[in-house]
């Protein structure tokens, strides 16, 4: 009796991933053609067949895998959410989303309403949940993909990056060129989980590299925009003058900041440098362009299908643990 060939059988006989092999055969640019080739020459050999629709996804139930995200008007996550859309659609199931508002209590009730729904997967954006969540993932019996963080308690799989070493990037930098007095402006407590860690890994790197205690400028409630950002300058007024760096929670938030300082006629980066995070395509276009960090917004969708293909095809039986990582964009605020 023949047995059928997998994609972990591929993997192991071209000698990588699984997760690779998925990506390789929908002509995913991030492998290397000379390895897509050499898969799709292992796999046609063996007699693998990858259908993107019932094959791969044979356990398919509802057709549609159940994703909550923070916010519908963040420009990152809209990149992760196309990224997820376009690949799941690809292999024939659609893309059920809700958003929590960055609420746990919020993400609760929609935990439970997706998966009264019967998805085929549930992806969790962030690390941190309410305990009734988490309660209700462990005993739904699906596939889980928490994305956006690398939490030290996963709920399943995980495909993300560290907002710590992030933000630490963003202080080396300006300790590097002098900047010493720092202020992160970001969201009242409480709300934005990967905003407080980001706040957190700023005041950490700053007393690493001995530095004055960051003052923290509240910016509001999160969600956090650039009008958030201009209002906190405007509060602080010329006083701001006393920092050497703004350190923002995100791109949109430092756009703001930006703006507010140089209607004051304080000359970034000379007088003051501004840092953002996320690398927004208004950090590109902002004059001048704001300092950053990459991270990887549609690169974390690709990844989630990914993992996806190769859980529904049995070759990812034991939970994934993916860092996309993150990188330092030097812009011209600092």
């Amino acid at each position: 009796m023949s047995t059928r060939v997998t994609m972990r059988d591929v993997a192991q006989a071209v000698g990588v991933s699984p997760m690779t092999v998925s990506r390789a055969l929908r002509d995913d640019p991030t492998v290397s053609e000379p390895t897509r080739e050499k898969i799709r020459q292992t796999a046609q050999s063996m007699g693998y067949v990858y259908d993107t629709t019932a094959r791969a996804f044979r356990t398919q139930k509802s057709g549609f895998v159940a994703v909550t995200l923070p916010s519908v008007n963040n420009a990152n996550f809209a990149e992760t959410f196309r990224a997820l859309s376009n690949g799941l659609e690809a292999a024939g199931l659609q893309l059920l989303l809700g958003s929590s508002n960055y609420r746990v209590e919020k993400e609760e009730q929609l935990v439970r309403q997706l998966l009264a729904r019967n998805p085929e997967a549930l992806i969790l954006t962030g690390g941190h949940h309410s305990q009734a969540t988490r309660d209700l993932v462990r005993s739904a019996g699906m596939p889980i993909v928490e994305m956006w963080d690398l939490p030290d308690d996963p709920l399943g799989h995980v495909v993300g990056f560290s907002n710590a070493n992030a933000m630490a990037l963003i202080v080396d930098h300006l300790v590097q060129t002098g900047r010493r007095k720092l202020a992160f402006v970001g969201a009242s407590k409480g709300a934005d989980m990967r905003g407080a860690v980001r706040r957190e890994a700023v005041i950490e790197a700053a007393q690493r590299h001995g530095l004055p205690p960051v003052k923290l400028m509240d910016a509001g409630p999160a969600p956090v925009s650039m009008r958030h950002g201009r209002a906190a300058i405007d509060h602080l007024g010329r006083d701001v003058g006393q920092f050497d760096a703004l350190v923002c929670v995100s791109d949109p938030v430092a756009f703001g900041c930006l703006s507010a300082v140089q209607r004051m006629g304080l000359r970034v980066p000379d007088d003051l440098a501004i840092t953002g995070f996320g690398h927004f395509e208004i950090a590109k276009v902002a004059n001048p362009c704001i300092t950053t960090v990459n991270v990887q917004a549609e690169h974390i969708g690709h990844e989630v299908v990914a993992l996806l293909g190769a859980v529904f095809d049995n070759a990812a039986d034991t939970p994934q643990r993916i860092d996309v990582g993150c990188t330092f964009v030097r812009g011209e605020t600092s």
